[in-house]
């Protein structure tokens, strides 16, 4: 995981990186991330509805990311007109035509704003990695879709305060595939209505849900999936220049990578989350400089990736 879940789907690089940060929290509790008006009546166990979803299929159907989007916000009559004030088209063109690509390890690496038709795809890879990074077993990975799924929707709804970012990996052979996720909030109004420990400021940018596909981690995707948020929020033009993200404390690799990147530990979970079986988890913050010009944004490219 890259970036602790929200869902809580939080910065962990390690797993399908998801760790940094997370939909609304699905590490901890994967139910308070979502209003009790979208979830069906809560079970006595959350996994025992896994079999009311035996029969989800996850149709990672995307269009090329060099592709002009078929369903742009600007021309989505719920994102315009008098729901907008002009502050907000103006970042709503800006998600529109982000566009972050870096040579990495193979291949190529291109990231842009998810599309609302990839949002299956998008929930396929970020409930497998979350079950990978809790140690589920893997047939519990299709009630975790659904729970993603109304998590992602429901998150949409507030671009242009926040944004997810998908990542397309071309490889020598030319062939593209979706290759990661990652969530970046610009504001108080894109925040998680309830993040993870310990709290980071609702005001400031927050990046979370970060996943890497299995097969394609060691590339150097999930540090540029960082660097594209980063580049991101500059290009937002954020009032707070402080970025916060989480990271378990035992997931040594994703806390070297973001040191690398230059994120340090702010505040850190109390040990008695110990006593109620949950990692402990830093909140890490790095303060973006201002750039003059975006092509500024140090995307250096270190030798280490998520690990398995």
């Amino acid at each position: 995981m890259a970036a602790t879940f929200s869902l809580f789907f939080c910065s962990d690089p390690r797993h399908a990186h998801l760790y940094t940060q997370p939909l609304r929290n699905p590490v901890l509790n994967p139910f308070r991330a979502f209003s009790t008006t979208s979830l069906p009546p809560k079970p006595a166990h959350p996994l025992l509805l896994v079999h009311e979803f035996d029969n989800l299929k996850f149709s990672p159907v995307y269009s090329s990311p060099h592709s002009s989007s078929s369903e742009p916000y600007l021309n989505d009559p719920q994102r315009t007109g008098g729901f907008l004030c002009s502050e907000e088209s103006k970042k709503l063109q800006i998600l529109q035509n982000f566009r972050y690509s870096h040579e990495v390890v193979s291949g190529s690496l291109f990231v842009r704003v998810m599309e609302a038709e990839e949002i299956n795809a998008t929930v396929g890879l970020l409930s497998e990695s979350f079950a990978e990074s809790m140690f589920v077993p893997f047939g519990y990975v299709r009630f975790l879709a659904f729970l993603v799924n109304q998590y992602l929707i429901e998150r949409r709804d507030l671009i242009p305060h926040m944004a997810t970012l998908i990542g397309f990996y071309r490889g020598e052979d030319g062939e593209e595939e979706l290759a990661g996720t990652v969530e970046v909030s610009f504001n108080n109004q894109g925040a998680n209505a309830s993040p993870p420990t310990p709290t980071p400021p609702k005001d400031s940018p927050y990046i979370c849900n970060m996943s890497v596909k299995k097969q394609l981690r060691r590339r150097g995707i999930g540090w540029h999936l960082l660097k594209a948020c980063e580049e991101l929020i500059s290009q937002m033009s954020c009032t707070s220049r402080d970025v916060y993200l989480h990271c378990r404390m035992i997931d040594t690799a994703p806390l070297k990578l973001y040191t690398k990147a230059g994120y340090s530990p702010v505040k850190t979970d109390s040990i008695f989350f110990l006593l109620i079986f949950q990692p402990r988890k830093h909140l890490m913050c790095k303060r973006l400089s201002i750039l003059k010009d975006h092509s500024e944004v140090d995307i250096a490219n270190p030798d280490e990736e998520f690990p398995s």
